[in-house]
């Protein structure tokens, strides 16, 4: 299928307040979707779950909040992969999705960004943002093969839903790349009338996420985030974002050299402890890029969605 060319679009900046419809449009939108919410608690409907939501769980705990998921090499990279690392087997993807698919540069107010859209561009049900690490850019997130075709199911969940995906091209981890996506979430949330924007973080990008938990206005547009194999942020407990109480889903490998996971179970055991609404998956044995290959999307998208504020 041929490459779409790259389109730059011009976005007016932001509007000076939030017209308070979030929780009215996420409400609405909750009860529409409950009667075809599947096995999972939640408004997102299946794609290939047979595939990737039938993972072996080996531990659960705090009423299911905390699970470990046995994770195994040959398995889930050897037998999933037709080469591994590289093209997952055709069972696990749906390329039909690719009409969906639009590389931008979208201007918004002074700041441009590449970024890769997967679903409509207004007036979504949901959208949801992937930040990948050093080293990325949005190709890494619009990968239909790589990943054990992952990305490839979160792209089908989010059109099957009337949702929007989008993966940008993050310049840099500082306040420059923080300020981009920070546009781009207010640009999303006023695009999609206010309906719920969530914020996945994976590695390094999960600097990005650290930076937005702490910026008040910016944290008034999501409705929740995920932190896959990222670095620990012990000051999580007390920022803007964790007093507004948005719900957080974690997910981690237990060897994971880069960032260690008891780093970040200790930080989830402390929102646990007090309540809050979090979600832990540990993929035991699980290296630094298990989370993105192995994290099941549709858990993650049902459990912000149906999360209360």
């Amino acid at each position: 299928m041929a490459r779409r060319p790259t389109r730059t679009k011009q976005v007016k900046p932001g509007m000076s307040t939030i017209h308070f419809i979030f929780g009215t449009v996420l409400a609405a939108f909750l009860a529409l979707s409950a009667a075809s919410a599947g096995a999972q608690q939640g408004p997102v409907k299946p794609f290939k779950d047979e595939l990737f939501s039938k993972m072996p769980v080996i531990q659960t705990g705090d009423d299911g909040a905390y699970e470990v998921i046995d994770y195994k090499e040959l398995r889930d990279i050897n037998e999933r992969d037709r080469e591994p690392e590289r093209r997952v087997k055709d069972a696990y993807i749906d390329t039909g999705v690719r009409a969906y698919q639009e590389n931008e540069t979208l201007a918004v107010g002074s700041r441009r960004m590449d970024v890769t859209r997967v679903g409509r561009a207004k007036n979504q049900a949901f959208s949801v943002i992937f930040i990948h690490g050093r080293g990325g850019d949005r190709r890494l997130g619009a990968n239909d093969y790589t990943f054990g075709g992952n990305f490839n199911r979160l792209k089908n969940l989010a059109i099957g839903n009337g949702g929007t995906y989008y993966a940008p091209s993050v310049r840099s981890f500082d306040e420059t790349g923080v300020a981009d996506i920070a546009a781009l979430i207010r640009y999303i949330f006023e695009q999609s009338s206010g309906r719920p924007v969530i914020l996945t973080c994976a590695s390094m990008g999960g600097i990005v996420c650290h930076h937005i938990s702490r910026d008040k206005e910016t944290i008034r547009y999501l409705a929740g985030m995920a932190l896959l194999g990222g670095p620990p942020d012990p000051g999580l407990p007390t920022t803007p974002f964790v007093k507004l109480r948005l719900p957080i889903y974690f997910a981690h490998g237990s060897a994971d050299s880069v960032y260690k996971s008891t780093d970040q179970i200790d930080i989830y055991r402390k929102l646990q402890k007090v309540g809050y609404p979090v979600r832990f998956t540990l993929f035991e044995t699980g290296g630094h890029g298990t989370p993105i290959r192995m994290v099941d999307w549709r858990k993650v998208l049902n459990f912000v969605l149906a999360a209360k504020r």
